[in-house]
């Protein structure tokens, strides 16, 4: 018999105190439909009360990896831990502790939003007065209450995202995913919907996940990761992510992009990035670079602006494009 010097159940209790310590641990997930790979070996570890975004265009693997964190379906290889519980070992255990706000609306048009709760509840087991004082506080506490007996198909987009937000929260998670919440809501509806998610993190230690492709909605995030082609590309706190561009980013509409970049390479050794037809440059003190470009280039520029970085910039240094102008397959 061979004796072997490792210590496996050692290494095993401090894997799982690691997992347990963290809402959501994620390592080497892959998912593939048919021969094509929708997820590519993501690891990524979500902390207690954290609000993390996972910023990435459609068809970079949002809706593919909330599927999987809400247990719709099993990744082809890889771990997920929701605090310390298997995913794949024990997604009803796993379910007990998520609230889901999925992209297209759930809720029954015709019922009222008290109606929607109170329905939601006994799917869960509640009843009687425990269920009815649940739905009671909720809508209180999402500013609901005067709307309570109002139907849904009434609601504008904002409540009845609202509604929707209660519902997931009837059961009392401790983890609450949306896949793209603030779809067709316009931008106030958007920031008030966030501040609502803010305070249940505030009040209550609740980790939420949210998918976006909306920036200023990331930019609201504790951390971000960003996905591109299946893959996450960076995490991290939305500034930390901006100060990994080099400087101001200045924006060139050039009659001839690829020529005014060589042109630019040799007068000021700068490369430029040729991104959606512009010209795109990272540099300090960008607005200076400006007054330059146009001195030297002006009748081969058609407009040129300068700004800080934002998370687009960040995404477009890292894959050649915008956020918004992916062509990729749906995932």
């Amino acid at each position: 018999m061979t004796v072997s010097n490792r210590l496996p159940s050692a290494t095993t209790a401090l894997e799982a105190d690691t997992a347990a310590s963290n809402a959501v641990e994620v390592s080497g997930l892959r998912h593939r439909y048919g021969e094509r790979e929708a997820l590519r070996g993501i690891s990524l570890s979500i902390a207690r009360g954290e609000i993390f975004a996972l910023l990435g265009p459609n068809g970079g693997g949002k809706t593919t990896l909330f599927k999987i964190l809400s247990t719709l379906i099993r990744p082809s290889e890889g771990q997920v831990r929701i605090f310390g519980e298997d995913l794949r070992q024990d997604s009803l255990a796993v379910r007990r502790k998520l609230g889901v706000v999925f992209q297209n609306p759930g809720l029954d048009r015709k019922l009222t939003v008290a109606e929607n709760l109170l329905h939601h509840g006994r799917l869960y087991g509640m009843r009687g007065a425990v269920l009815t004082a649940r739905t009671d506080a909720l809508l209180r506490r999402l500013r609901l209450d005067d709307r309570a007996h109002d139907r849904v198909e009434v609601l504008s987009g904002g409540l009845a995202r609202r509604t929707e937000l209660a519902r997931s929260l009837l059961h009392g998670p401790d983890l609450l995913i949306l896949d793209e919440p603030s779809t067709g809501l316009d931008p106030g509806v958007r920031r008030d919907f966030f501040a609502v998610l803010s305070e249940l993190r505030e009040r209550d230690g609740l980790t939420v996940v949210l998918t976006t492709h909306y920036l200023e909605e990331a930019e609201r995030a504790d951390r971000v990761g960003v996905l591109h082609a299946g893959e996450l590309v960076a995490v991290g706190p939305p500034d930390d992510l901006k100060r990994s561009v080099g400087g101001d980013v200045v924006v060139v509409d050039a009659v001839d992009a690829n020529r005014l970049r060589e042109r630019i390479r040799e007068r000021f050794g700068l490369e430029a990035q040729v991104v959606d037809g512009s010209l795109r440059i990272e540099r300090p003190r960008g607005h200076e670079l400006v007054r330059e470009l146009v001195e030297a280039f002006s009748s081969e520029i058609r407009s040129v602006s300068f700004g800080h970085p934002t998370l687009d910039d960040v995404f477009v240094r890292l894959t050649g494009r915008h956020v918004w102008s992916s062509d990729e397959e749906h995932a």
